[in-house]
């Protein structure tokens, strides 16, 4: 959780340097447009990140139980391999006890 406080203050601050400089770019602005620039600019900027993080968690999240479901399933079938080698051996021990 701390991470993710940090990664989007992180974010936050790279917005606002972005804003800052697209502004400087435009020099003809008074400092109410600048700051109506910056301001605007920032909130894209940061409304966009947020989608993009957003994405990327459920796909974290849709690939995280595809995980689980493949490895449940591999478990279960080294568990039934596992069994079927031990009944097979237990098998082949009987038979060589009986026959000898």
């Amino acid at each position: 959780m701390l991470e993710g406080y940090l990664y989007w203050q992180a974010e936050t601050d790279r917005a606002q340097q972005e804003a800052e400089r697209f502004a400087d770019l435009l020099p003809w602005l008074t400092t109410g447009q600048r700051e109506e620039v910056v301001r605007l600019y920032r909130q894209q900027r940061l409304d966009s990140s947020r989608a993009f993080v957003e994405r990327i968690a459920r796909r974290a999240r849709r690939l995280q139980r595809e995980y689980a479901t493949r490895y449940q399933q591999l478990r279960i079938r080294v568990l039934a391999a596992t069994f079927a080698a031990a009944a097979g051996l237990a098998a082949a021990d009987a038979f060589l006890h009986q026959s000898g």
